[in-house]
């Protein structure tokens, strides 16, 4: 293991020394990935490979210990994609203090081809608590060397600390087909229950690039696994998607609501041709009222007018969220199940840069709201890779990253994190805090790869306790060359 103290000397200073400029609701920030359990490891995939780099979190709490929390990230990030292994950081007193732990689920962290594990590389990670206090969490599994995906699930039993052997719910070789982007949810209302989706890409014959101007000729399905008995059997992955449809999903996530019912959210591409065409990327979902057995037709929520997010100096592409969508449910007394999501949208600047976008539904997922905008970013400075949660009481919080505090220097991209609240169900919206003390640097983000820019993940982590929020997101080291990005948590209250 490698231990970085120095780091957390720095920053205990920083946090002092810059107190003033956060707000008192915001906490001070406590890093969460001092330790990096696969230092040691090497590979020789092919690719960069950025040692200490931590990026894209997320975190859930345990339902029956708000001091139980687990975070989760990638650790050791590659430019060509996925990292050594992923990091789940557990607390037993609040966030004050982490500990590594790990699942099998690539070499570097302990995967073998006896425990399905064998991978070079894993990405996405995703956490989830089932109502009795056992975790469970999820990953895309990857080789840079061949084309092997797979996406792999491990549970913690509560208050354990060694997670289970993965469980293989998908794995392809194939040249033409891959998995991509999945996210686990245990059932709130049933500990029985708990589900998995993610996107399988299905290539054309001719196995161009998914980044191609004719990539559209690929097709994206939504796959669905569940558990119904703790997690001891998982059924056989099945597409939500019609037979054939030519559409393309990205970025899936189960919510459930107080009824139990479940809506699966995504980024959905309709149509095929040239891209891109503004009009046929939309927010969408899909509704299961009899846990995962059956599923509604696709339902839109809202055309999806995301941008590319560009350095204001220079042009160079930061590789964000973008349209991916994140969701939650409002489950206070009197919340009604009302259903928040947002993602980055250019709509209220006419097409120049992204926003972030915000729609609600009342009705279960059946109709939206007209997206509004949430950040209070001045001037032209984008926003980006949003995270909503709702609190005990009903208030309604959004996470987000932006440039405001850019200067004229072309050599930083100063990069800052932000929280915002709404009081009135999400109808307006203000009280801004600043998550972050200083800025930090953009630039000295992992690239992941160099055509789609610096990276921190397409996703944050963001949830509550009680009536208190909990970001847990990344940013960078500003300048340091071996250990460029960490992973922090902090509390925050409107």
């Amino acid at each position: 293991m490698f231990r970085r103290l120095p780091l957390l000397i720095a920053l205990t200073a920083g946090v002092i020394g810059f107190a003033g400029a956060v707000s008192a609701a915001v906490g001070p920030l406590t890093l969460v990935s001092a330790t990096n359990p696969f230092a040691a490891c090497s590979t020789s995939d092919p690719g960069t490979n950025y040692v200490n780099a931590e990026v894209e979190p997320f975190v859930a709490v345990d339902p029956t210990d708000a001091k139980h929390m687990i975070g989760v990230y990638q650790q050791d990030r590659w430019t060509s994609g996925g990292a050594h292994g992923l990091v789940a950081a557990i607390t037993h007193d609040g966030g004050a203090s982490w500990t590594p732990s790990w699942a099998h689920f690539s070499f570097c962290s302990g995967g073998t081809a006896a425990n399905g594990g064998d991978f070079e590389r894993a990405s996405d990670p995703w956490v989830t608590f089932a109502p009795n206090g056992d975790a469970y969490q999820s990953a895309l599994t990857l080789n840079g060397s061949d084309n092997s995906t797979g996406v792999l699930v491990s549970k913690l039993r509560q208050s354990g600390s060694t997670w289970s052997e993965p469980v293989t719910l998908a794995r392809d070789s194939s040249a033409f087909s891959s998995h991509d982007k999945e996210s686990i949810t245990a059932d709130p209302t049933d500990s029985h229950y708990v589900y998995v989706v993610w996107d399988r890409v299905r290539k054309p014959g001719e196995n161009v690039s998914p980044n191609a101007g004719h990539s559209f000729a690929f097709r994206g399905d939504a796959m669905f696994s569940r558990t119904a008995d703790f997690g001891a059997t998982w059924s056989a992955p099945r597409n939500l998607l019609p037979t054939n449809a030519n559409l393309f999903t990205s970025g899936n996530i189960v919510a459930v609501l107080p009824n139990g019912t479940l809506v699966d959210v995504f980024e959905l591409a309709n149509g095929s041709g040239v891209q891109p065409s503004a009009n046929q990327f939309s927010e969408s979902l899909m509704r299961s009222t009899d846990k995962g057995l059956t599923w509604s037709r696709v339902i839109d929520i809202s055309s999806d007018r995301s941008v590319a997010v560009r350095d204001p100096d220079t042009g160079a592409p930061v590789r964000t969220g973008a349209g991916l969508p994140a969701v939650a449910v409002d489950s206070s007394t009197g919340g009604n199940g009302t259903l928040y999501i947002v993602w980055a949208d250019s709509r209220f600047s006419g097409g120049v840069r992204d926003d972030i976008a915000l729609s609600k539904s009342t009705d279960g997922g059946l109709t939206w709201s007209t997206p509004t905008k949430v950040n209070q970013t001045t001037g032209s400075a984008p926003a980006f890779t949003p995270a909503v949660s709702v609190s005990g009481d009903g208030t309604v919080a959004v996470t987000y990253y932006d440039f405001r505090n850019n200067t004229s220097d072309p050599n930083t991209l100063p990069t800052d994190s932000w929280i915002v609240y709404s009081t009135d169900h999400g109808a307006t919206w203000g009280g801004e805090q600043r998550i972050t003390p200083v800025s930090f640097d953009m630039d000295t983000a992992p690239v992941a790869p160099a055509a789609r820019g610096h990276f921190l993940g397409e996703y944050e982590g963001l949830t509550h306790s009680g009536n208190t929020f909990l970001p847990f997101f990344a940013q960078t080291n500003s300048g340091n060359t071996v250990n460029s990005t960490d992973i922090f948590f902090t509390t925050a209250t409107p």
